[in-house]
């Protein structure tokens, strides 16, 4: 019997949130056959760790974020350490990650963007938009990925926005690189799900001319395989002892 894989979102309000989780986790299932595997969210929705937790010996618990910050180093750290009972490894966020510039493409391949024509390509300037952290090292890693992003395929440029707790946002973003003279600029959403970010990302960036926004990362197929690549790498590693 395979360990199960407990997936933590943030959580939203939003049902389409949650919806995408399912959505995602399904893949998931579909990948690998035989594998239990049950979402959590840290708030707004149903289950919590401690429930999801339930009833278990032992599990992979995965937050579902793409940047390591203050939900995966502190609060899901803290909730670890109140439940008694199951083992527990801990997996590393979904990003960084090579695939994800591929699942990022994806998206854009999806909006109409012609990803796969190189003049095309250095045509376009693309604002990388996350939901922005307070930790400054979050959006750092943000940033690091727009950069390389723009080396590996040729982009007119690649810069790094953010929805909320730091700038520039995407409205701002997208209006300076059309001043520096990118023939169009595309935005690109690092969010996993839909919701009000995505939501208030798409409005502000088409209201400062950009030629389309893409669809979240939500369940494309490199998703399910980065979930399953981080439950592989943490169940290699020692069961938790969570740091005081």
């Amino acid at each position: 019997m395979s360990v199960p894989l407990i997936a933590v979102a943030h959580g939203s309000r939003d049902p389409r949130a949650a919806a995408t989780v399912r959505e995602l986790l399904e893949s998931v299932r579909l990948a690998r056959p035989g594998l239990p595997v049950r979402p959590a969210y840290l708030d707004h929705a149903a289950p919590t760790l401690p429930q999801a937790l339930a009833g278990l010996a032992s599990a992979v618990v995965l937050p579902l974020l793409l940047t390591e910050a203050y939900h995966s180093r502190v609060d899901i750290p803290g909730v670890l350490r109140e439940i008694r009972g199951p083992r527990i490894r801990y997996g590393a966020t979904l990003g960084p990650h090579p695939l994800l510039t591929r699942a990022l493409e994806r998206r854009l391949a999806e909006a109409g963007v012609p990803v796969e024509d190189p003049e095309a390509v250095r045509r376009t300037a693309v604002v990388l938009v996350s939901a922005g952290s307070s930790d400054r090292r979050a959006n750092q890693v943000v940033a690091r990925l727009a950069r390389r992003w723009a080396c590996e395929r040729g982009w007119w440029a690649v810069t790094a926005a953010y929805a909320s707790a730091s700038a520039p946002k995407p409205g701002e973003e997208v209006a300076r690189l059309l001043r520096a003279g990118a023939p169009r600029v595309v935005v690109a959403p690092y969010l996993l799900a839909p919701g009000y970010f995505a939501d208030r990302v798409r409005e502000d960036a088409l209201g400062a001319g950009a030629r389309t926004v893409s669809g979240v990362l939500g369940a494309a197929p490199e998703l399910a395989e980065i979930v399953l690549e981080r439950y592989d790498q943490a169940l290699a590693a020692h069961w938790l002892s969570m740091p005081a």
